[in-house]
């Protein structure tokens, strides 16, 4: 506001574990609540922050738009990374919210949903690729490589690249979008068999 003088878009594009948690977690049982209140705050509760603060400028744009960074997982429910799933299903719901009541005063809001895509939290060591390898007795290259995308039955046989997203994002956030609102958009190697 003060470099720029206006606000017209708002990414929300945090997520994940929180600092210093690992995943994927096996089974509902393995979080605890501390657990389960990093992982809101992280992706849901920062969001809701963020929201705060931006909506009041947004609704001086002639060009408002909220992209909203979710996850299939939260359409895609399965025995790990229950905390994770639900925090970010929170998050879509609140998006089709948003959207029901500011795109009638001009702020279009959509969520762009990733499957597993090709970061740091899956490449680093100690990250998902590893976590994954030792569970199924496999190795970190054969992961990341097929193992993964076999597992989750990644449609077109790979991971996500960021760039990939982040094209979605910013057409979202472009007039070329000024008629899409409270739409989520899978940007996830066909990872959503659902309807």
């Amino acid at each position: 506001m003060e470099v720029f003088g206006g606000l017209d878009v708002l990414v929300n594009n945090a997520g994940g574990p929180p600092p210093g948690a690992d995943l994927p977690r096996f089974g509902f049982t393995t979080p605890t609540d501390d657990d389960w209140r990093d992982m809101f705050e992280f992706n849901l509760f920062a969001v809701v922050r963020a929201l705060r603060a931006a909506i009041p400028h947004l609704l001086k744009s002639d060009a408002a738009s909220i992209v909203n960074v979710s996850s299939g997982n939260a359409r895609h429910p399965g025995p790990m990374n229950f905390d994770y799933n639900a925090a970010k299903a929170a998050l879509t719901n609140l998006t089709k919210g948003l959207s029901e009541e500011y795109a009638p005063q001009g702020i279009r809001v959509n969520t762009v949903s990733p499957g597993p895509v090709r970061t740091a939290w899956w490449t680093d060591e100690g990250g998902a690729a590893d976590i994954i390898a030792g569970a199924t007795g496999s190795d970190r290259d054969a992961v990341l490589e097929r193992g993964a995308a076999e597992m989750m039955s990644l449609t077109i046989g790979r991971l996500v690249e960021p760039q990939e997203v982040a094209d979605v994002i910013a057409l979202l956030a472009s007039p070329r979008s000024a008629s899409t609102t409270g739409a989520d958009f899978a940007v996830d190697s066909g990872f959503l068999k659902e309807i």
